[in-house]
Formats: C-alpha cells, structure tokens, sequence
C-alpha cells in the first residue's frame, strides 16, 4: 500500500493557498494559473478551510453574488477532512468518496504540507496496479519457461 507521503513526493509539495479576505475571484484566478481545483485557506500560516470551484459554483455563480465583491471566508468550506504523510492512499480514497470531496490537505505537526485530489489518488492507485499486473505476468511467463 503506497502512502500519501510517497504521492507527494512524485506529485511535489506546493501548497497552494489564500488569505479569508482575499475575493473570490483572486482564489479562482489563482487556480486556473495552478491548474488546480481547490486552495487551502491560511490565517497566519494556520490552515482555517478549504476553497474549491465547488464552493464557488455553488455558493457565488448559483447565489448570483460578484467574485469580485465576495471575500473567500464567506464562502470557504470550513469543515477541512485531511489526511497525514503516513496514511495509505487506499484510505484517503475511502474518506474522499465518503464524505464527497475531491481534495485532501495533507497535515504534519499540525502544518499543511501539501494537498491531495482524487484525480492523484486514483492515479497512483492504477499506477501500483499497472506494476503489480505486469509482475505476475513477469512471473507467470518464467514459470512457463521452465
């Protein structure tokens, strides 16, 4: 079982996030320069909640409020699931399709160390099962050698 800490070294460590009172519009501009979905939400370096394109589909475009006018801790996911270095990616999987999110902060000592999508979940689980495929077709081929 491959770890989260494992994913993040292949993935890398940015963290990418924003201020409570910076507007929405900055958190989905920074987005789509990332290529990401979703920002961690920092108040003094604490992480305080999550803002993802879900929040902002749902909460400012469905709302009919301005991007612009509207302050990230209004709208931000204050309810954070996250996830530790040493945790099993299967098990991250299992909390994200639980509780229906897509994106996981990663916390050490109390410190968001990086973030996690399922989009990278489910990427290092194939890839661990693309390995474990062709090994036993490895195996199998040598014992048919013989």
């Amino acid at each position: 079982m491959k770890k989260v800490e494992k994913l993040l070294t292949n993935k890398g460590y940015d963290i990418w996030h924003i201020s409570p009172e910076d507007s929405v519009y900055s958190a989905i501009k920074m987005m789509e320069e990332k290529g990401i979905g979703a920002l961690a939400v920092l108040l003094n370096g604490a992480m305080i909640g999550i803002i993802s394109e879900r929040d902002y589909a749902r909460k400012v475009i469905l709302k009919n409020r301005s991007s612009k006018e509207t302050k990230v801790k209004e709208i931000m996911t204050r309810q954070v699931y996250y996830t530790f270095p040493e945790q099993d990616i299967e098990e991250c999987l299992a909390i994200m399709t639980k509780y229906h999110i897509r994106h996981l902060p990663v916390l050490q000592n109390g410190h968001v160390v990086g973030m996690i999508s399922t989009g990278d979940v489910v990427k290092e689980i194939i890839s661990e099962q693309k390995f474990k495929i062709e090994h036993l077709e490895h195996t199998i081929s040598w014992e048919e050698s013989y």
